[in-house]
């Protein structure tokens, strides 16, 4: 049975529609000036559902301004992006470890039905190896389960960041947690709350996808949020392709934006 005839109840069951709360790390929450992946998946869930077909749920919705080494920005590169649009559970240096303590109260909170998710980066380049951040993957879903028996996720692998170029323990890391984190998702699996394993972004770069070996710049940002929205489609027969039906988005501006 497909998502869509199993679960497509259980998900629109709002005045607004699904609900979907993106949860991550510095890459999703974007730093000032940054357009962001989540600024490029809305532009795609306005194409796939339009308005009052879905809602983008979430306690936070700035930038992180990296002067001030606070999450306090407004300057979202396009300025005319929703402030419903900007929700989101994401953060500068945050990871699995972080995380986990909290999705319960923001599921409970936002009634969130759909996850899309990216962490681990940050838990294993500073706080946890493989082991202990696919078990604080083990109780995010828990948790999040926990406020919504239904929610379904989409988790999306580690990207390896420059780092792991020359860094060949680190980069093992990331290889073993990937694999632990596609056990996971196989182990936990449920029809009534999916979980979806996202692929590798297609020919996803550091040099020409990063601005930093990190971070995405706006094709970058592309890559990212077609991740998720193909892995929808493809999996779940949820919204269209990316990119069908959608704009592209403007350009990022020339002129200097404050950070």
């Amino acid at each position: 049975m497909s998502i869509i005839t199993s679960q497509r109840d259980a998900w629109i069951g709002h005045d607004d529609g699904m609900r979907f709360l993106f949860v991550g790390d510095s890459m999703t929450v974007g730093r000032a000036g940054d357009f962001t992946w989540r600024y490029r998946m809305w532009r795609h869930l306005e194409a796939s559902f339009g308005e009052g077909g879905y809602a983008i749920v979430g306690p936070r919705t700035a930038l992180h301004d990296t002067e001030a080494d606070a999450p306090l920005s407004t300057a979202y590169a396009d300025p005319g992006f929703p402030p419903d649009a900007r929700r989101h559970l994401a953060g500068w240096g945050q990871g699995w470890l972080h995380l986990a303590p909290v999705i319960e109260e923001t599921v409970a909170a936002t009634r969130a039905d759909v996850l899309l998710v990216s962490l681990g980066l940050i838990d294993l380049g500073f706080y946890t190896d493989s082991d202990q951040t696919a078990a604080n993957a083990r109780a995010f879903v828990a948790a999040a389960r926990r406020a919504n028996p239904s929610v379904g996720a989409v988790l999306l692998p580690v990207i390896p960041n420059v780092r792991a170029l020359t860094d060949a323990p680190f980069a093992a890391e990331c290889e073993r947690f990937n694999t632990l984190l596609a056990k996971a998702v196989a182990d936990l699996d449920q029809p009534a709350s999916p979980l979806l394993l996202a692929s590798h972004p297609a020919g996803y770069d550091l040099g020409a996808d990063t601005y930093d070996g990190t971070h995405p710049g706006p094709s970058g940002e592309h890559k990212l949020a077609a991740a998720f929205a193909d892995a929808m489609h493809q999996a779940w027969g949820l919204g269209l392709p990316y990119g069908a039906g959608a704009a592209a988005g403007p350009p990022r501006p020339t002129a200097p934006v404050p950070r």
